[in-house]
């Protein structure tokens, strides 16, 4: 089959974490070889970045954070994505540069040059070869986000505006009308098991036509 880079994007709350994890079990348990990463965070090195970028005490600076979040990235794809694609492993991701564009890019205002030189330069022109974008309402990714809140398990970026967080959804929309070819838009409205089986209908087929 040869290496496959899958990436989950989508607005906090919409459930992609829940969505990747499922996923990752089902290809196990049809004996495929998965690495199951995130960014920030998928490496030593990029667990210590996510602590310190996400920390809801810590105050970051736009560009600081832009830029952390490249090194992050950079780290993550020489040490981690490329090495296992050279084995023909299936690589899940919890983000990937689309999430620069639309956080940094769309929510932070930065401009369409600078984010793709700086995610040319991370990931050395490494895109995905699927990306499965769940969306969700930002009224509705905020009532989830609230329980995360209630439980202690927010981080800095749950906490934005949601004027915030609409610039993320629509520019991750735009992102899928001008990538048809690799972006799947999924309707992250149902329960866990019905986006399940929306997610299987994509990526079955797309690994099957891959091998």
């Amino acid at each position: 089959m040869g290496g496959i880079f899958i990436t989950f994007e989508g607005i906090d709350g919409c459930g992609k974490s829940t969505q990747l994890r499922l996923l990752a079990n089902e290809l196990r348990g049809r004996a495929l070889d998965v690495v199951a990463t995130r960014e920030p965070g998928g490496t030593t090195l990029g667990q210590k970045l996510r602590a310190a970028l996400l920390d809801v005490q810590e105050k970051v600076e736009p560009l600081a954070e832009l830029l952390v979040f490249a090194a992050d990235r950079a780290h993550h794809v020489r040490t981690l994505v490329q090495p296992a694609l050279a084995a023909d492993k299936i690589v899940l991701s919890d983000r990937y540069a689309d999430a620069t564009v639309a956080y940094q890019g769309a929510g932070r205002g930065f401009s369409p040059e600078l984010i793709d030189e700086i995610i040319q330069l991370a990931t050395e022109g490494l895109m995905p070869d699927l990306t499965l974008l769940f969306d969700l309402s930002v009224a509705d990714a905020a009532v989830r986000t609230r329980r995360r809140l209630e439980a202690k398990h927010s981080d800095r970026l749950d906490k934005e505006e949601a004027s915030f967080h609409m610039r993320v959804r629509d520019a991750y929309l735009e992102i899928a009308k001008a990538n048809p070819e690799r972006v799947r838009v999924i309707d992250a409205r149902g329960s866990v098991q019905e986006t399940h089986k929306l997610v299987m209908k994509i990526v079955m087929p797309f690994l099957a036509d891959r091998s």
